[in-house]
């Protein structure tokens, strides 16, 4: 089954049309509309989670207590582990965005024709959501690293359903793109493990 098949399945039909369904529901409504713009822009090149992983490494880092070489060999582990989760994220977004996204040709949906707020347009395949799959890898990684995966999960659930809000992405390009980000994380995370 070609990739333009397997979109034109049913099933995946199925998901788009439900996922545009709720998606409309929210559009137009001014708060939801700002929030979602602005976690879509938050998500543009991972800038978000490349942001928590400078806090971490910084703020996280410093608030760790104590003296002495016990304290600093922790401080020393979580900037290597905020590192390396952006180098992760890094690696990942250059694969979906280039490689994967490569073998797709999927049109963007065409369903929001003014939006009020600024919206970068991209121009690659609209299958797997990049957004998406940015989230799910920092979501899985930080879950792994410093705990809280409910904060993490829930920021990186709205970034990739700001998507199908916005009308960049189809609801299965979110679903394609959580997959890829959680699978390329578990990958890193037996490869690469965080520093204790």
């Amino acid at each position: 089954m070609s990739a333009a098949e397997a979109f034109d399945h049913p099933a995946v039909g199925a998901v788009d049309r439900i996922g545009e369904a709720v998606a409309g529901i929210g559009r137009g409504n001014p708060r939801l509309d700002r929030i979602f713009y602005a976690l879509s822009q938050a998500g543009n090149h991972s800038a978000l989670w490349h942001g928590i992983n400078l806090i971490d490494a910084t703020v996280g880092a410093a608030l760790i207590g104590g003296r002495g070489a016990g304290a600093d060999q922790r401080r020393r582990a979580r900037r290597r582990n905020a590192v390396r989760r952006s180098a992760v994220l890094v690696t990942e977004q250059v694969v979906v965005n280039g490689l994967v996204k490569s073998r797709f040709g999927r049109c963007r949906p065409a369903v929001v024709e003014a939006h009020p707020h600024d919206l970068r347009t991209p121009l690659t395949s609209s299958f797997p959501s990049g957004h998406a799959s940015a989230g799910s890898c920092a979501a899985t990684m930080l879950s792994a690293d410093v705990g809280g995966g409910p904060i993490w999960w829930a920021l990186a659930l709205g970034v990739a359903w700001s998507r199908v809000h916005v009308g960049a992405h189809h609801a299965s390009d979110v679903a394609g793109g959580l997959g890829v980000g959680t699978s390329a994380a578990r990958i890193a995370l037996a490869i690469w493990p965080p520093r204790r």
